[in-house]
């Protein structure tokens, strides 16, 4: 890496205001074809690798120091993610790195509002675009992604674990609502599954028959409509035919051997411990295999073990991490609240918003209309709370503990509170998040809709409130950041 270039590049970050340009002169430089042609493609005076956006957008190469880094430490901070060096030997080294990408400041990602975010484009070319970027999905400020947007895609949306007709949001949706006519030759649903080959046609009666053959004990239909198939209909796992009652006991995954094979054996979709034949056995040397591998608990969730062989450790595995234990959750530093106590609750040596797991944390803040109600026969017609839970109007909005900026108000219903809140916390020369970043040094002073005009309309001449606090006449400046912050 040019020494030159990132001390000059330290020395911007942290030395008084910066006003980005409106546009840039010839596009930025942000891709690996504009960093190694020679040419000053933005006109900013700097070339190639001499330039900020080059270097923060990682094309310029990985600086292999003379020895390599002490220890396996974390990628986490500013200096760290603009060295060119892979510090925590991970494979990845700055921008690359997740641990960088979560710090907004650093402007790893170019897709970082409502705008960008719903524009149908790859603004950072790393091959998702808008809400199936991950830098849209958990950007607090970003609304777009709030909701499952196609129900069909196979994706994940909004980032909430559950992929199209498994999404309430999907509820409605012309594919989700089942195989609706299972004689019409048409694949209703559109899931590739035709009238009685499809699994929601099994109780209809003209694709129910009788359950009890060799045949019908194994061609994987509920052929009796009764909502068991096969081995798992009684019909057939007692059957009075020795040759399916065989057949089923071949299959049976209920031994100690069969729950720790790895092997799916009776191709219900859950292998060993996964499946409740297994984890729910009557047979006591089983469950008590099954219990003592389970990562459902603290000390299973802190040993440094993969108990239960999936591939995930501890907090990285999501039976740790998305576990229904408030106390797990804490443990895991994977809730609001374990995520603002000022506790190191996962013991990695990094507490709350200093932790990488707290920087990903956006929960789903529901806020209740202090009037409204609403039911079966009953809409929310209020604009402010258009969404109905639990019988009560309401809205749904993303927020992050990790957030410079959050004021712990719901701008939509409150927005004069709200801007206010976002106001005082970016001018009171605290780090609230934790992130190093205090005031206007941080991203989310400068990009919170209730603090910048831009965020939801670029193309407002409207100064953002970083901008006035950041002049050079300012009558009460606050801590202001250089171009890193801006992300423009």
């Amino acid at each position: 890496m040019n020494r030159i270039a990132l001390a000059l590049l330290v020395g911007a970050f942290f030395s008084g205001c910066y006003t980005p340009p409106d546009s840039p002169v010839g596009g930025y430089e942000t891709d690996i074809f504009k960093c190694d042609n020679g040419r000053d493609d933005d006109g900013d005076g700097q070339i190639d690798c001499d330039d900020d956006d080059c270097l923060l957008g990682g094309f310029c190469g990985e600086h292999i120091p003379i020895l390599p880094p002490p220890g396996r430490g974390h990628e986490d901070s500013y200096a760290l993610c603009v060295d060119g060096v892979d510090n925590d030997i991970d494979g990845q080294f700055d921008c690359g790195d997740r641990g960088c990408q979560s710090i907004r400041e650093l402007c790893c990602a170019k897709e970082f509002s409502d705008v960008l975010c719903s524009d149908g484009i790859d603004n950072d070319g790393n091959g998702f675009a808008d809400c199936a970027d991950f830098a849209c999905r958990t950007n607090p400020f970003v609304t777009v992604c709030s909701v499952e947007l196609s129900c069909g895609d196979g994706v994940d949306n909004d980032g909430d674990r559950r992929t199209d007709c498994n999404d309430r949001d999907c509820e409605g949706a012309s594919n989700c609502i089942g195989e609706t006519n299972c004689v019409d030759g048409i694949d209703n649903d559109e899931d590739g599954m035709i009238d009685c080959l499809d699994a929601e046609c099994s109780r209809d009666r003209a694709c129910s028959g009788p359950e009890g053959t060799l045949e019908t004990c194994s061609d994987g239909r509920d052929n009796d409509g009764n909502g068991f198939a096969d081995c798992g209909d009684f019909a057939c796992s007692r059957s009075m035919d020795m040759a399916v009652v065989d057949y089923c006991a071949m299959l049976a995954e209920d031994t100690l051997e069969k729950c720790m094979d790895g092997i799916d054996n009776d191709g219900n979709g859950f292998e060993d411990c996964s499946d409740f034949s297994c984890s729910m056995s009557l047979d006591m040397a089983v469950a008590d295999y099954c219990a003592s591998i389970a990562e459902t608990t603290v000390a299973s969730c802190s040993d440094g073990i993969d108990n239960d062989g999936n591939g995930f450790t501890d907090c990285a595995d999501f039976s740790c991490s998305d576990s229904p234990d408030p106390e797990l959750r804490r443990a895991c530093e994977a809730s609001f609240d374990s995520c603002t106590d000022g506790l190191d609750n996962e013991g990695d040596g990094f507490a709350d918003c200093n932790d990488f797991s707290c920087r990903s944390v956006v929960e789903q803040v529901f806020f209740e209309s202090p009037t409204d109600t609403c039911g079966d026969d009953v809409d929310c017609t209020d604009p402010v709370y258009p969404q109905c839970r639990d019988g009560k109007c309401g809205r749904a909005l993303n927020v992050s503990p990790c957030n410079e900026s959050e004021a712990g108000v719901d701008p939509i219903a409150d927005p004069v509170r709200a801007r206010m809140g976002a106001e005082a916390r970016c001018s009171d020369g605290i780090d609230n998040d934790g992130d190093d970043f205090v005031d206007c040094e941080d991203w989310e002073c400068h990009w919170n809709p209730l603090l910048n005009p831009r965020a939801t309309d670029p193309t407002s001449t409207a100064p953002s409130f970083c901008e006035i606090r950041c002049a050079p006449d300012a009558m009460f400046p606050v801590r202001c950041a250089g171009p890193a912050a801006i992300c423009e």
